[in-house]
């Protein structure tokens, strides 16, 4: 008995009729050996199924589930109104600035950065509840930035703030200090509080805020996040001491931020509008680079806006000025 290995190996030939009459003659022709080269079209059929499976897994785990086509969008530039508040009548003022906060309408307001509270956040139709609780984060760090910290409202460096920006909006934020302008685009108090260091300083760095937030979606790529805060600041003039009087002064900003996916990853944010109401100031001084408050004692000059409005001029911004209302100071 053979095996069927041994079959399969044994190399098979026949004779022709006349190589057996002659029995002299080589075999007719041995038996070709079976192809063995190349791929079945099983196999090939496998190997491409397994090619776009993998092919589809790639393309499904960089995209992100919420991504939509990227825009060529630039950030508009910045419009900003600053509108000084001018009291009708002497500043008042205590040495003891808790007892100017106990009396004024800041009495019940958080201190510093608790005071800028997120909202209930969730996800939108486009955007992840993480990227939203983000473009909130930023917001409020632009704020604490701008508002809250001692070397920005002293007149001190501004790059904690610059960075938090869009990176196309930083010619017109570094233009606004470089040359200060009441034009609507380029007051660096748009961008921020600051006094002028010659004339106040920081009476209790135990600043009052209150205030919303809150955040939409504007379309499949943008997420918008309006604030609207008023800070009360206690101030002494510039080089006082503790026994000198001090006075209480209030900014009320209104801010909208806008967020693509590139500021959301790069903790930025497109500052789109700022709207700011401060007294008390008077409303002859400019206050475009800096806010010059009106201290304990004092009242405001006469006269109008410290700059005219030109209605000839379409890219001007109206100069405004408002009257503080007695209510808004600390009733002493």
């Amino acid at each position: 008995m053979f095996d069927e290995s041994f079959v399969r190996a044994a190399r098979l030939q026949e004779s022709s009729a006349r190589e057996r009459m002659t029995d002299h003659a080589p075999a007719v022709r041995r038996r070709p050996a079976l192809r063995r080269g190349g791929l079945s079209r099983q196999a090939l059929i496998l190997v491409l199924l397994i090619a776009v499976a993998f092919g589809a897994a790639i393309y499904m785990g960089v995209r992100h589930p919420y991504q939509a086509p990227a825009t060529a969008e630039h950030p508009e530039p910045l419009r900003m109104t600053v509108i000084p508040l001018a009291p009708g009548d002497p500043v008042p003022g205590a040495a003891d600035t808790e007892t100017l906060f106990a009396h004024s309408k800041a009495a019940d307001f958080r201190t510093g950065a608790d005071g800028i509270t997120l909202p209930a956040s969730r996800r939108t139709a486009h955007f992840s509840d993480s990227q939203v609780v983000s473009a909130l984060t930023t917001a409020k760090d632009y704020l604490v930035e701008s508002s809250l910290d001692p070397e920005v409202l002293s007149g001190g460096p501004v790059r904690s703030v610059r960075i938090l920006l869009d990176p196309q909006q930083l010619d017109q934020f570094d233009q606004s200090f470089d040359q200060p302008a009441a034009d609507g685009r380029h007051a660096a108090t748009g961008w921020l509080v600051r006094f002028d260091p010659a004339k106040a300083q920081l009476a209790d760095p135990q600043i009052r805020v209150q205030g919303t937030m809150n955040a939409v979606e504007t379309d499949s790529g943008t997420l918008e996040v309006t604030s609207d805060h008023t800070f009360v600041y206690a101030l002494r003039p510039a080089g006082a001491d503790s026994d000198e009087k001090a006075s209480l002064f209030t900014v009320r900003r209104e801010l909208q931020f806008r967020f693509d996916r590139d500021d959301l990853r790069m903790h930025q944010a497109e500052l789109v509008v700022s709207y700011v109401q401060a007294g008390p100031l008077s409303c002859s001084v400019d206050s475009a680079s800096r806010l010059q408050p009106l201290l304990a004692g004092q009242t405001a000059k006469a006269g109008g806006p410290a700059t005219g409005t030109d209605p000839f001029a379409t890219d001007s911004a109206a100069s405004l000025c408002g009257t503080l209302a007695p209510g808004a100071q600390p009733s002493l």
